[in-house]
């Protein structure tokens, strides 16, 4: 029997985090208010999630998750190189720009400039985490198990769902 009290698959977490990636705090629960989530349903990376298993509220735990088990490695294919008139004027030409692309299909995709050449712009269709080592500060600030209902929906239901 699954200790109640303690992260197991099918109970909702509710975590505080701050994510540190090349030495920078890039994001932290002080921000939006910690995530919740539902634990064994791949919501969050893999790596963190393997980590929570068995802790309590109130416990804290620093671990660092490699890219494989973070937002992956970077996959030298995502990248496409597209010609300059292609961008409206409205758009900065500048390296690390985010912008939303679509593709033939309506599908939206974020990419960011990775190069700016003379008349081609090299963007980069990977996640801007790939390829990172995440260093994970985390304490488990509150713990329910999940309803009926999250379980076959396989999400959590009310407050706001944190989308990475």
């Amino acid at each position: 029997m699954a200790q109640e009290n303690t992260v197991q698959d099918g109970m909702v977490v509710t975590l505080d985090y701050s994510l540190t990636v090349d030495g920078e705090v890039i994001d932290h629960s002080g921000d939006s208010g910690p995530i919740e989530f539902l634990q064994g349903e791949g919501q969050i990376v893999p790596g963190l999630e393997r980590a929570l298993y068995g802790m309590a509220v109130g416990d804290s735990k620093q671990l660092t998750v490699t890219a494989a088990e973070g937002y992956g490695e970077l996959d030298e294919e995502s990248y496409a190189e597209i010609p300059r008139e292609e961008f409206t004027s409205e758009i900065p030409l500048e390296i690390g720009v985010e912008l939303q692309l679509r593709d033939q299909d309506g599908d939206v995709f974020n990419a960011y400039i990775e190069e700016v050449g003379d008349d081609m712009v090299l963007m980069n269709f990977n996640h801007p985490l790939a390829g990172k080592e995440l260093l994970f500060s985390v304490t488990v600030s509150g713990l329910r198990p999940a309803t009926k209902e999250e379980l076959e929906h396989g999400h959590v239901h009310g407050g706001h769902h944190h989308h990475e």
